[in-house]
């Protein structure tokens, strides 16, 4: 399986596209200024105590309060909780947990109210980001995540990751991280730490260990409802989690982020460093590698196989509900239980594609066409549980139950990713009808007036239809010289095959568009 990831930078942020074998598997938003990101760490203060949820409302400095469960509370929380009091109050020094004494673990059926007060101080992390109408949910447990490990403060537990089956091997691990882990800390060691090294393994907790000694840094001077340590962008998360051999080629379109993503690949897998590539085609990036096409086929309500059948997806508030129809594909009516199979898989290996490209979590309710042989519900019900193997949310697949429908719940921690792929015709804007195309550049013009005479912006780009382009620059004293020598600079002209005829928009000099 070949993986590729495509980063998209903007003013605003990055899209980020993981591709196996070229098919567009994972999408994923970063906006510059998405705080409460999962992992990220804030010093919460306690709003409000319900008994009858036994949990808490804690102001995280969202506009709504953030939700922390009893559950979520962590066994040692009352050690995390020392230990602020003390780093706050100056009375504990030490960066590490050598010298601290852990309190006693919380009775696992508590209240919530013999633990916690209100206005009452505590490091929480997220656990959910902010979805829908809902606050963050939040977790007092923390962890920091690394490459190859996790470091849990206030614990001695070493744990092991299922995946790696080999007993020798979970042997070796154990002893390595043993002889390397601080004390009071406990480490869980990830699926991709077999086969790697003391080195390998010693440096990524050195790692872990010295954000935990920024946070320590942190806690004494961070006001309330501030962010105490920030997890890696989403960029660099992706690379943690999922870079291998498998990936030939990350390709980036901005300097910056080129080289930061350089950087990092070159800390975590230094032989994979040559395949970060920057992007140097005139083309945007995702149009290049045909990423543009592919979501929009992808998302919306209908979603179309390769044999004929189609998907038809709905959301609603409590769950989601997938329907698999054949379509026009056709087939022998005594061959018809195995024409059922066969997009019955089909459509199997496209919705757990679906649900990771879209991040939907919460219910899905899967309707596959009706099988009346036991072995054929068996067989698709393996099949749906091998392709959704590669997904790395947490989840649960129940078998077809005698109606033939398949129920998947999906761990949800992120707002799912929804594009509208319906569009408004930029031309007459719902109406039906459009302006006169003769009146097309005199449009064009008069906007001109206003950006560059009354907002006085340099160096701005018009971005039209082709053929528009086509008629702009057609001969010498063309348009575009008109304008030059009419407005006293050079007005870029370039085209987007995606636009209507009469489509047009201003981009300033930093590629932004002007809002008109």
């Amino acid at each position: 399986m070949v993986k590729e990831l495509i980063i998209d930078a903007t003013p605003g942020g990055a899209t980020i596209a993981l591709l196996q074998d070229k098919q567009l598997v994972e999408l994923h938003k970063e906006q510059i200024s998405n705080n409460y990101a999962v992992g990220d760490i804030y010093l919460g203060k306690i709003k409000k105590i319900m008994p009858g949820l036994n949990a808490a409302f804690v102001d995280v400095g969202y506009e709504k309060d953030a939700f922390l469960h009893y559950l979520d509370l962590g066994p040692q929380v009352l050690s995390l909780l020392k230990l602020s009091k003390q780093v706050r109050g100056g009375s504990y020094q030490s960066k590490l947990l050598d010298n601290f004494k852990l309190e006693e673990e919380i009775n696992k059926g508590g209240k919530i109210s013999e633990v916690l007060t209100k206005n009452q101080l505590i490091p929480v992390q997220i656990a959910k980001e902010p979805i829908s109408t809902k606050g963050p949910r939040l977790s007092s447990d923390l962890s920091i995540a690394g490459r190859y490990v996790i470091l849990v403060p206030f614990s001695e537990t070493i744990s092991i990751s299922k995946k790696i089956k080999s007993n020798t091997e979970r042997t070796r691990l154990r002893k390595i991280i043993e002889s390397i882990k601080p004390k009071n800390f406990g480490v869980i060691i990830r699926t991709v730490s077999e086969g790697k090294g003391v080195t390998e393994l010693q440096q990524d907790l050195i790692d872990l260990i010295s954000k935990w000694e920024s946070f320590i840094t942190r806690l004494p001077s961070t006001e309330p409802a501030k962010k105490i340590l920030g997890e890696i962008d989403r960029t660099s998360t992706i690379l943690r989690d999922l870079l291998n051999p498998d990936f030939q080629n990350i390709y980036v379109n901005d300097s910056s982020i080129f080289e930061e993503v350089r950087t990092y690949v070159h800390q975590i897998s230094p032989d994979l460093e040559s395949i970060v590539k920057m992007h140097k085609h005139k083309e945007p990036i995702f149009e290049h590698y045909g990423i543009d096409k592919q979501i929009k086929g992808a998302f919306g309500k209908t979603v179309n196989l390769a044999g004929g059948a189609y998907l038809v997806i709905e959301h609603t508030e409590a769950l989601h509900v997938i329907d698999v129809n054949s379509g026009n594909r056709t087939a022998n009516k005594e061959n018809q239980e195995t024409n059922a199979f066969q997009v019955n898989k089909e459509a199997a290996k496209e919705i757990a594609r679906q649900l990771r490209l879209r991040d939907m979590g919460g219910i899905v309710v899967i309707d596959f066409i009706d099988m009346h042989k036991p072995n054929n519900r068996k067989d698709l019900f393996d099949y749906l549980k091998e392709e959704m193997a590669l997904d790395r949310a947490k989840h649960t697949i129940l078998p077809p139950s005698k109606f033939g429908l398949v129920q998947i719940t999906r761990q949800r921690v992120r707002p799912e990713m929804n594009i509208v792929t319906s569009e408004v015709c930029p031309t007459c804007n719902g109406t039906g009808t459009i302006r006169p195309t003769i009146l097309l550049l005199d449009d064009i013009e008069n906007n001109f007036n206003f950006i560059l005479t009354e907002q006085n912006e340099k160096n701005i780009t018009l971005c039209v239809h082709p053929y528009i382009e086509a008629y702009i620059k057609k001969g010498i004293y063309n348009r575009q010289m008109k304008w030059f020598f009419k407005y006293n600079q050079w007005i870029k002209v370039t085209s987007n095959p995606s636009y209507q005829i009469t489509e047009f928009h201003f981009l300033s000099s930093k590629g932004e568009e002007i809002k008109l």
